[in-house]
C-alpha cells in the first residue's frame, strides 16, 4: 500500500527553539544584570524590578482576557518588558509610576496592536517614554550606587505614595556620607561638564545611573551568550555600536576636549543595554541580513547624534523607536531579488 504525499507549505527546515524557549533564554541573560542592579542599589532595585515584571504581567493577563485570546503570559514576553522596563529606570524610581509605565507598555505598546508579534515598537521603551515625558523629574532624580545602607533601607522616593510628589532625596544622600556625589550620571558630567569618567568605570558598573545600564561589560557578556544560542541577530548589537562608534570618532578627533571617546559613548549609558536586548527585538526589527545592519547603524548613530547636540544626556531610547518605525521600510529595501526574477525596467516614453 503506498501512502499518500503529504504537502505542506515553507519553511519546511524549522529550528528546535520555539518562542517560549527563546523568551526564556532572554530572561535567563538578564538575571545576572538584574543581579547586579540588586548588589548595586539594594532593595530598592529588587522592589522596582518586581514591581515592573509583576505590573506588566497582570496587564498582560488582563488583555488577553479581554480579548479572548487565552493566556498569553505563558510566552514569557510579558516578563521580559517587564524587567526590561525596570532596568531602564533609575533605581529610585516610585512604585506607582513604575506600574503605570509597565502598564503603558503591555497596554499601548503590544496589546492595542494585538499581542506578541504585532507590535510595532519596543513594548518597553513605549512605557519608559511615557514616564519620560509624564514624569520628568522622577526618571532624572539619582541616587549613588553601593549605598551603604541600600540592603537595611529604601531610597526615599521608592514609596513615593500614588499621585503624590516624591520628597527630595539631597538630606537622604547627604546622610549616607558618600564623597565626592554630584547627583550626575557619566553621561550628564560629560555632556555639560565635559568631565569624562574613567572607561573602567564605566565598563564595569561602578557608576550611577539606571538600575540596568550601568555595566556594560556584564551587558556584553550576557548579550554575547544570547547571540552564542541563537536568540537575536548578531548583526544588530554589532552595527549599533559600531555606528555609534563610528558617528562619534571624528567628533573626538577634532576636540577630544569637548567630545566623548568612541570607548565613553560604548561603555556609558544605557547603549549596551539596548544594543543587544531592546534593538534587537524580533518583532520590531528588520528581517533581512543588510536591512538589520542598516537598522544597527542607524540606530548607533542616531543615538550619538542626539547625546551630543540635542537637548537629553541620553538619546538610544528615541533612536530605537525611531529605528522600530523605519523598520518596515527597511526590510522593504533590502528584500532579496526573487531567484530567477528579472529587474523590470521602465520603458522610455
Amino acid at each position: 500500500m503506498v501512502k499518500g504525499i503529504e504537502i505542506r507549505t515553507s519553511p519546511h527546515l524549522k529550528r528546535a527553539l520555539n518562542v517560549q524557549q527563546i523568551m526564556r533564554s532572554v530572561v535567563y541573560a538578564m538575571l545576572p544584570i538584574c543581579a547586579f542592579a540588586i548588589w548595586q542599589f539594594g532593595l530598592s532595585a529588587a522592589l522596582l524590578l518586581a514591581t515592573t515584571t509583576g505590573a506588566a504581567v497582570a496587564t498582560e493577563a488582563w488583555f488577553s482576557r479581554l480579548r479572548g485570546a487565552g493566556n498569553t503570559v505563558a510566552d514569557w514576553s510579558a516578563v521580559i518588558t517587564g524587567i526590561l522596563l525596570g532596568l531602564t529606570l533609575p533605581p529610585g524610581f516610585p512604585l506607582w509610576m513604575a506600574a503605570v509605565a509597565a502598564f503603558v507598555g503591555i497596554g499601548l505598546g503590544k496589546a492595542l496592536f494585538g499581542g506578541l508579534g504585532y507590535n510595532v515598537m519596543n513594548p518597553a521603551l513605549i512605557g519608559r517614554a511615557f514616564v519620560q515625558a509624564a514624569f520628568p523629574v522622577a526618571i532624572t532624580t539619582w541616587t549613588p550606587a553601593f549605598a551603604p545602607s541600600r540592603f537595611v533601607e529604601l531610597i526615599p522616593t521608592t514609596l513615593t505614595a500614588p499621585f503624590m510628589r516624591p520628597e527630595s532625596v539631597t538630606d537622604w544622600i547627604a546622610g549616607l556620607g558618600v564623597d565626592s556625589w554630584t547627583g550626575a550620571t557619566p553621561l550628564a558630567m560629560q555632556k555639560f561638564q565635559h568631565v569624562e569618567t574613567p572607561a573602567w568605570d564605566t565598563f564595569a558598573g561602578l557608576v550611577s545611573g539606571s538600575a540596568g545600564e550601568t555595566s556594560a561589560l556584564l551587558i556584553l557578556v550576557c548579550g554575547l551568550w544570547l547571540a552564542w544560542r541563537g536568540c537575536l541577530d548578531w548583526r544588530i548589537p554589532a552595527s549599533v555600536l559600531a555606528g555609534a562608534a563610528l558617528t562619534a570618532l571624528p567628533f573626538w578627533l577634532v576636540d577630544p576636549g569637548i567630545y566623548p571617546s568612541p570607548w565613553f559613548v560604548l561603555s556609558s549609558g544605557g547603549l549596551m543595554l539596548a544594543a543587544w536586548f531592546m534593538a534587537s527585538d524580533m518583532v520590531a526589527s528588520p528581517v533581512t541580513p543588510w536591512g538589520a545592519i542598516i537598522y544597527g547603524v542607524f540606530i548607533g548613530a542616531l543615538t550619538v547624534i542626539i547625546r551630543l547636540f540635542g537637548g537629553l544626556v541620553e538619546g538610544v531610547m528615541y533612536a530605537i523607536l525611531l529605528g522600530n518605525a523605519a523598520g518596515p521600510l527597511i526590510s522593504a529595501w533590502t528584500q532579496p531579488r526573487v531567484y530567477g526574477a528579472v529587474k523590470k525596467v521602465q520603458a522610455k516614453s
